[in-house]
């Protein structure tokens, strides 16, 4: 059950929708001016290289991912979600500049961890707050819509790093400086503009509970086949890795990002409508499809530059999918005062075996070349497409029992 149903709750809903959009908007612009330049200054760092910064992105990724159990669990608790997004995005906002001091691996491995915490303690409680904003019949819609505004930004923080450093001559620490401001207009928005829409239970929350009812059925078989998939899921600093090793500048490198951010852009709102009409596990295989496909080339045609593109394209692909309608999904298999809990759970899963998948691939191409860590890679997305197969035949079958 949602609060607050007047007659003006479907308007008041989209505004919840767009306004969360644009705190996300405005990270994204400040995350990305820095996450386009991270990689390549990481491994430009004394005693680092391609496997340190694998290690670095697995290991505050899967603590990122591990704090959306925390997270969700407690915001279906007290049932609230807004003040625990607030600090969420208060702390990666804050400490995403400080990268600007850094002088080893250490330190940027601490400060890399407290930004993913940040997105950690948000990510779930936002999500259950967007899916209680809006029904089901129109939530790949709108998780598409945010989706959008989120990585509108994400294609501005690259080229606005880019532009930085071209026409404005900063180096990549002023950038870092920089970052601090888009994140503070995100805060000031999430203040003024976003509500509360957190569902009402009609018993006491109980966290053994609210798992238990989850991890359950379809949501377990769900989470087994996003398992798979995500133990070979590599995250974009190997794609904008390929390109360095092709031989583009770290100056250009960031163009890259902004392209994969703008197919991902590109792609977000059209497979959310579509997901809404054929269904969202369908989609969700062919955003696994793309990954295969962005893996298959990336084995075929390592460090060539024409081929750097369309890595960058497709990889894109891959994840507006992905994170759109993966997300419109969880609500579908969980109960309204579980969704917390269901989304928290998702994210675990995907956090340890995300971990897992990137120190993997960062060993394996730092001894072994990009082409083995990308074959690695292909074979665990299509035993995830296959198992995604298997899944809907098997739904299908119930569902006409």
């Amino acid at each position: 059950m949602i609060i607050s149903k007047d007659k003006n709750s479907s308007k008041t809903s989209f505004r919840n929708i767009f306004a969360l959009g644009f705190v996300s908007f405005f990270t994204d612009v400040s995350t990305e001016m820095v996450l386009s330049l991270l990689p390549v200054f990481i491994v430009n760092l004394p005693g680092s290289g391609s496997a340190a910064l694998g290690l670095i992105e697995g290991f505050a990724e899967s603590l990122s991912y591990g704090m959306r159990v925390i997270s969700g669990v407690f915001s279906d608790k007290i049932k609230r979600r807004k003040i625990i997004i607030l600090v969420g995005y208060g702390i990666s906002n804050i400490v995403k500049p400080f990268f600007a001091v850094t002088q080893n691996i250490f330190e940027a491995m601490s400060i890399r961890i407290a930004d993913r915490i940040g997105k950690g303690i948000r990510t779930a409680p936002r999500d259950a707050l967007l899916s209680e904003s809006i029904e089901e019949k129109r939530r790949g819609a709108a998780f598409g819509l945010h989706r959008t505004l989120d990585q509108t930004g994400a294609i501005l923080g690259p080229l606005a790093a880019s532009f930085l450093i071209y026409a404005a001559g900063l180096t990549i620490r002023g950038v870092f400086w920089i970052s601090l401001i888009p994140g503070t207009a995100a805060l000031l928005i999430l203040l003024l503009f976003v509500q509360e829409r957190a569902a009402s239970g009609r018993h006491k929350f109980k966290m053994l509970t609210g798992i238990r009812e989850t991890l359950k059925g379809n949501f377990l078989f769900l989470l087994l086949i996003v398992g798979v998939f995500s133990l070979g899921a590599f995250n974009y600093s190997f794609i904008l890795l390929n390109a360095s090793e092709a031989g583009f500048d770290y100056r250009i490198v960031p163009i890259f990002y902004a392209l994969i951010n703008l197919s991902h852009t590109l792609i977000a709102i059209p497979s959310g409508i579509l997901s809404d009409k054929i269904g969202k596990e369908s989609v969700l295989a062919l955003g696994y499809g793309a990954f295969f496909t962005s893996s298959l080339l990336l084995l075929l045609f390592p460090r060539n530059n024409f081929a750097a593109f369309l890595i960058a394209v497709i990889f894109g692909i891959y994840d507006g999918i992905s994170n759109t309608v993966a997300r419109a999904m969880i609500p579908k298999y969980a109960e309204s005062a579980f969704r917390g809990t269901a989304y928290g759970l998702y994210y675990l899963v995907v956090g340890i075996c995300f971990l897992i998948a990137n120190v993997t691939v960062g060993v394996l191409w730092q001894f072994y070349g990009s082409s083995i860590a990308a074959a690695y890679s292909s074979i665990l997305a299509a035993s995830s497409i296959i198992g995604m197969i298997l899944f809907l035949r098997r739904a299908r079958r119930l569902e006409f029992r």
